[in-house]
């Protein structure tokens, strides 16, 4: 075993950098061994200096985040900071001076992978992510390494903890959205500002991601096509457990049929209960990955906290310092194919829509006319009458599969009849 430690660099230590270093030190000598050299902490950057922080040598601890990322003598930078700068500048100095950067970083590698990528193939260094999605699950080593002789045509998943949660909740105890969110929130699985999970916005950034990764094409956060949970309601949850299914708010990203094309998109979507993604509860988190050869894998366990996080993170810290004493590299950015992102306008896929209407003759004959009317076929219809209301009813149409911008159309054109009283609710139907 080489004695002169490996030097790694720490950017940020909050709840995930934090026990990236007490991992690091209390596992001390297990990582050597596993890398064949010491490996210790050059220097760990922080906003607030005088914290204190357990296990931790205050004499490592510094504000000046740029001057520790451009060290010569640092073999690893790890950035756990987060958002979009400092984090890309810093990690572009690291790799300007000779050092590879593990990153949990979802946002950056979302918004501009690209850059990063092409500074670390630039300066020979290396690039580890698994921790930016799904925390400690293994997927984006499965499908950058184990699954790249294999055609992947679709990624389906549960990648964000607190909406998983707030309708399971939903689901198991008929509570509201707001009720459950509450919940999520004195739990700690939400934040104060809960607008990224509750958005899509966190799911977006893994989606894009994880498309970029499966499809070998640079997708990049605007691509993704992205809707929240809140408006779900309880009458939502209550029509998915009716048809057998229950509510998600998935990321998928597919490879169109043909293979000219491939969509990304996070939304809320009905799937049936014998999916193994229906059983998913609380904030765990699983995704699906359908390939030609493989045929169906799925991942499944904890996607948040400091701890599951920092095992990833760990785990490519491990990699990477393995590579540099071998003098070598992992893979770099796979983008060969570099395929179109279609709009969302193209997908297909099947619909649940409830409809306000009049409770009068003919209505259902001028409903089913706009359906034909734009190429949208219906698979069932439910109709039930508003309780302690004496002329109005619910509609539940299920639709068969359409594209998404007939659909669209059709929803537009139903909000023009005059015994439409209102689109109460769209839900897509996934899974099948």
């Amino acid at each position: 075993m080489r004695t002169r430690p490996l030097k790694v660099a720490l950017l940020g230590c909050g709840v995930v950098g934090s026990e990236v270093a007490r991992i690091m030190t209390t596992h001390a000598d297990d990582l050597a061994q596993r890398i064949g050299a010491p490996v210790e902490l050059a220097g760990v950057a922080v906003r607030r200096p005088d914290r204190v922080r357990e296990g931790i040598d205050p004499s490592l601890v510094t504000t000046d985040a740029a001057a520790l990322a451009a060290r010569d003598d640092v073999d690893v930078v790890v950035e756990v900071i987060g958002g979009i700068e400092p984090a890309r500048a810093l990690i572009t100095s690291a790799f300007e001076h000779g050092a590879s950067v593990v990153t949990a970083n979802k946002a950056l590698l979302a918004e501009d992978g690209s850059t990063l990528h092409e500074a670390a193939e630039k300066h020979g260094a290396d690039l580890f992510y698994e921790a930016a999605v799904a925390a400690a699950i293994p997927l984006v080593r499965p499908l950058r390494e184990s699954l790249a002789g294999d055609k992947v045509n679709r990624v389906l998943g549960i990648v964000n903890g607190t909406t998983n949660f707030i309708l399971d909740r939903m689901d198991s105890t008929g509570a509201g959205y707001s009720e459950a969110l509450d919940e999520a929130t004195a739990l700690g699985y939400a934040e104060a500002d809960p607008t990224a999970d509750v958005e899509g916005f966190d799911a977006a950034a893994k989606a894009a991601i994880l498309a970029g990764i499966a499809f070998h094409t640079r997708v990049r956060l605007d691509d993704v096509h992205r809707e929240g949970l809140s408006d779900i309601t309880a009458a939502d949850i209550a029509s998915a457990k009716r048809m057998g299914c229950v509510v998600k708010l998935l990321a998928i990203c597919e490879r169109a049929t043909d293979g000219r094309s491939v969509t990304a998109r996070v939304h809320p979507a009905m799937i049936p209960l014998s999916h193994p993604l229906a059983s998913v509860r609380e904030a765990y988190n699983a995704v699906f990955v359908e390939s030609e050869a493989a045929g169906q894998l799925m991942f499944y366990g904890p996607g948040a906290g400091g701890a599951p996080t920092a095992s990833a993170v760990l785990g490519d810290l491990v990699a990477a310092c393995r590579n540099k004493l071998n003098g070598a590299k992992g893979p770099g950015e796979s983008a060969y194919a570099q395929l179109p992102v279609s709009p969302m306008g193209d997908v297909v896929t099947r619909y649940h829509i409830s409809l306000d209407v009049a409770d009068k003759p003919g209505v259902l004959a001028q409903v089913a006319m706009v359906f034909a009317e734009h190429g949208v076929s219906i698979d069932t219809v439910r109709q039930k009458g508003k309780e302690g209301a004496h002329d109005g009813a619910w509609l539940v149409v299920v639709t068969h599969r359409a594209a998404d911008a007939a659909l669209s159309a059709t929803v537009e054109a139903l909000r023009g009849l005059d015994t439409v009283r209102g689109v109460a609710s769209i839900m897509r139907v996934e899974g099948e």
